[in-house]
């Protein structure tokens, strides 16, 4: 039903920033839908970045990007985002957005209902 479409990885220096996009095509259901933000760097398991509430008032991001990066979302355009600032080697990976079914944000992969295919952000030192 929802499809979700990453964009705006790349190929960076550290240092650098980036925002990646994540287009929904859930429409006016958008807002009822939690988004979050995840990365996977070869041979590691899913990680959570970041997530935000279905009205955008709630966000919580991982500690390890704390203060360098910054999800948001806007409703009216079916968008979430996820500014990333101060780019370490450490973030590359290939990065998801994801949808629940409820406004409430969440850690854990495993309570969101719908997954982009993912974006590359690879950072070079």
């Amino acid at each position: 039903q929802v499809q979700l479409v990453e964009s705006g990885g790349g190929l960076v220096q550290a240092g650098a920033s980036l925002r990646l996009s994540c287009a929904a095509s859930a429409g006016r259901t958008f807002r009822n839908q939690a988004m979050g933000w995840f990365r996977q760097a070869p041979g590691k398991e899913r990680e959570f970045v970041a997530a935000i509430s279905g009205g955008g008032g709630i966000t919580s991001h991982a500690d390890s990007v704390k203060g360098r990066f910054t999800i948001s979302r806007d409703n009216a355009k079916n968008m979430a985002y996820l500014q990333m600032s101060n780019l370490k080697s450490e973030d590359t990976a290939v990065y998801y957005c994801a949808a629940r079914r409820t406004m409430a944000w969440a850690k854990s992969p495993h309570e969101y209902d719908y997954w982009g295919q993912g974006t590359q952000v690879t950072v070079s030192s």
